[in-house]
This record gives C-alpha cells, structure tokens and sequence, in this order.
C-alpha cells in the first residue's frame, strides 16, 4: 500500500470508531468516517473506495472490527494510570465494549465466521483476541512470570476475560463484579487452562455458545 492510501486507511479508520455505536461494524460506517475528517469530504466514501482500503464484503467490516479491537488495547494503557492493577486494567477494557455492546454478537460471529474451505468455525480470531488482552494486561501490570508459568498465566488471564466479556454481553450491570469474582478464584480457573488446548477449547466453544444463542448462524 502506497503511502497516501496508507495515511488515508488508518485516518478513516480511526474516525469510523465512534460512529460504531451507532451504524454497527458495517461498510456504511466506513463511509460515513470521510465526513468526521479534519478535511472532511461531502459525501460518503463510494463502494469502490471502500472495497479499495479495507476489502471487499466482510472483509472491509472485519478490518473495521479488526481495528476496533486494536483501539482497545491501546485504551487498556489508560487503566494503568487510573490504578494499575490488574482488575484496573481488564475493566478498562470492558469499558470500551460499552458504547458497541448490542453490536458485538454479530461483530465476534463475523470474526469467526467460516471462510472458504473451512466447513466450521474458525476460532482462531476468538483465542488472538483474548490472548491480546491478556498479554497487554500482564505487561502494564508487570505480572509476567518466568518460564512456562507465563503461558499459564497468560491463559488463565485470557479466560478470565473471555468469560468476563461473554457476560457482559448479556449481563451488562454485573460484568465488573463478575470479572473481580474471577479473579478471585483465578487460582480455580488456573487448574482448568493449565493445558493450552484446554484454553483453545475453552474459549472456542464460549464463543460458539455465545453466537448459537443469538441464532446468528
């Protein structure tokens, strides 16, 4: 990618973020993001330019989604600022879910959604997304263990979050509590991801569950 197409990619982008909460992960969102530009243009961004920066169909939106999910890792930074603590930090990041919650169904359905030749649902996205919040909260928390103890630490993190997010999706007002439940009893949930495909396992099928119960596939 050239470097004005480059600048424009992540300038729309990075606009199209707040517009979320309300027009969803959609390509419409994107096109709409030209209009919140410090030069702002007219019109909405055509088709054409969309399928152009961020991809055709799907792909565009799971570039969006994509980019989202990057935003709130670098918002988990401010929780270090505001506390520190590992419970800071996660919660944090459930905030940003807060303004797009009745969107993310349907955004973690597409993540994971079958591509090509794949027959069933790729989880890869599901276990990159929690592994990435765990990682980002271990470093800003300095709690990084040495050995094979950081992979362990590092999954039991990951699972506590997906569980906490899951909850959160249908259970907004007591996501916090049940993410400080958890963390609590992270000693409980360590003997149960203490094997990497049993944390694969465990956040595949949360997410599984998640998406067959609001009837999206």
């Amino acid at each position: 990618m050239d470097t004005f197409p480059r600048i424009c990619f992540r300038a729309i982008l990075q606009h199209a973020l707040p517009l979320i909460s309300t027009h969803g992960f959609t390509r419409k969102t994107l096109s709409l993001a030209v209009m919140q530009l410090p030069n702002p243009h007219s019109q909405p961004l055509s088709e054409t330019a969309i399928t152009a920066l961020f991809g055709n169909g799907d792909d565009a939106r799971r570039t969006l989604i994509n980019g989202w999910l990057k935003g709130g890792l670098e918002d988990m930074q401010h929780g270090k600022t505001t506390g520190g603590t590992m419970q800071h930090i996660l919660k944090r990041r459930l905030r940003w879910n807060e303004p797009v919650l009745e969107h993310l169904p349907e955004a973690f359905a597409l993540l994971v959604a079958p591509q090509q030749t794949l027959p069933r649902l790729d989880i890869r996205p599901a276990i990159s997304h929690a592994a990435s919040v765990a990682d980002e909260a271990c470093y800003l928390t300095s709690d990084i263990p040495e050995g094979t103890s950081w992979y362990v630490r590092r999954a039991v993190i990951a699972s506590i979050y997906t569980a906490a997010e899951l909850h959160q999706i249908t259970s907004p007002q007591t996501s916090e509590a049940f993410l400080d439940e958890l963390l609590e009893k992270s000693e409980s949930v360590r003997r149960v991801v203490a094997e990497s495909s049993l944390f694969a396992e465990y956040v595949g099928k949360s997410w599984g569950s998640l998406i067959k119960s609001r009837g999206i596939f």
